[in-house]
């Protein structure tokens, strides 16, 4: 049970080509979008379909994979877990962002 404590995983579609930087020391680091979409009947009866959009970073290998294969549009399943920092701003306003650490990427569809 030690492995559930913060694990992600989805299945999406990527909102855009992964963004690719490199460090100072050479690692490499992916940063991409997948949005998630829920399907639900309203009190209506009308069919509603819901997107969420999760902001995902990988790191060396996996980095590297989105590098070369991802493209926006593209259906994957990525595993990982809940990343939480903070910056601050150049008018320096405090900034929160939640992240999914991508650890394992699965290519799906064509």
């Amino acid at each position: 049970m030690n492995s559930l404590k913060n694990k992600v995983q989805l299945i999406g579609n990527l909102g855009n080509d992964p963004e690719i930087i490199v460090t100072e020391n050479g690692n490499k680091l992916a940063k991409f979008s997948v949005a998630t979409n829920e399907t639900y009947k309203n009190a209506q009866g009308e069919k509603v379909t819901d997107t969420q959009w999760h902001n995902v970073i990988a790191w060396g290998k996996t980095a590297e994979i989105a590098e070369n294969y991802l493209v926006k549009g593209k259906e994957i399943a990525i595993e990982g877990k809940l990343t939480s920092r903070s910056y601050e701003t150049k008018e320096g306003e405090k900034r929160y962002i939640t992240e999914v650490r991508c650890n394992e990427l699965l290519m799906l569809g064509k």
